[in-house]
């Protein structure tokens, strides 16, 4: 059986899913996007990673700003799918488009559920310091990724890894997950279960204010939050060392021994004292400037032992 296919995503995360569904010769006969945003210093529209993949497939492009309304559910039933699949789209899917394909709205989502419902799954699993999180394909409804799931795939959470570090390693295994639930699918033995009502969470989209980091709290919850909003946020501090108050993103840090008072320089290796314990800077970002690892940023800032960080 030969499914035809709505595909409806926006960011680097679901593109990878786009292009193992057309490597497999599933009939994707239409993209659901956000719209274009402009960008850049010049301002200049851009497109979302999945329309520009679209678009070298020849496939054809939507961006509602909404599903809202007879008219959004016309020109979606218009396309006749059988399926529609969902990544990462970015807007709500109303009961008229979810009843439209015969087959359901299958979503992809980056958490093991009913951890982690919601925008931020992959940030909020490692800013909890979670040891481990996956992906899964769940048949969606209504409510908040409360639909029942199908298949998943299980990630073991490394010590040291970042939010663009399981980003990475999850789109690739959600890709595969997704085209080998569509193949159940079409041979009708695609099976569902209900979530578990115990050991809901719920994964709230990330704030600029969350980014400041705070070292008074302990080294671990430190560390998790750095590497919990890299690369994006990205967690920060600001000091200054005589060149005025400058903000520095810290995109990759590790567990170090050493004591003092938080924020507190320990040593010529970037290792800041925490509320308890420390953590080693390893690599960060001076605004405006490229990533750098600590011995690279060190050689041009004055930033010794004893040294406070606000």
């Amino acid at each position: 059986m030969s499914l035809r296919i709505v595909f409806m995503g926006t960011p680097d995360f679901a593109v990878p899913t786009l292009s193992e569904l057309v490597g497999r010769g599933y009939e994707v006969v239409a993209v659901y996007t956000r719209e274009p945003k402009r960008a850049g210093r010049g301002l200049d529209l851009q497109r979302s990673p999945v329309h520009r993949q679209a678009d070298l497939f020849g496939i054809p492009v939507f961006t509602p700003k909404s599903l809202r309304g007879e008219d959004a559910a016309a020109a979606f039933a218009d396309h006749r799918a059988e399926v529609a699949v969902v990544v990462a789209y970015g807007l709500i899917l109303p009961p008229a488009i979810l009843a439209t394909p015969d087959l359901g709205c299958l979503n992809l989502h980056g958490s093991l559920l009913p951890r982690w419902r919601g925008a931020a799954p992959i940030h909020r699993a490692i800013m909890a310091g979670d040891a481990e999180t996956g992906v899964m394909v769940m048949k969606m409804e209504e409510g908040l990724d409360t639909g029942p799931v199908a298949m998943a795939e299980r990630v073991q959470i490394g010590a040291d890894m970042t939010t663009g570090d399981l980003h990475d390693r999850l789109k690739g295994l959600g890709a595969d997950l997704m085209a080998r639930a569509l193949a159940a699918l079409s041979r009708g033995s695609l099976q569902f279960r209900p979530q578990a009502e115990d050991g809901v969470t719920y994964a709230a989209k990330i704030t600029k204010e969350e980014a400041r980091i705070d070292w008074a709290r302990p080294a671990h919850a430190v560390h998790d939050h750095i590497r919990g909003l890299s690369p994006f946020p990205g967690a920060f501090f600001e000091a200054d060392w005589g060149q005025g108050m400058v903000r520095v993103k810290v995109l990759r840090s590790t567990l170090a021994k050493g004591a003092g008072e938080p924020g507190e320089v320990l040593d010529d290796a970037l290792t800041i004292a925490c509320g308890d314990g420390a953590v080693r800077l390893v690599e960060v970002q001076r605004a405006g400037k490229a990533p750098m690892t600590a011995a690279e940023f060190l050689r041009g800032n004055a930033v010794t032992a004893g040294f406070r960080l606000a």
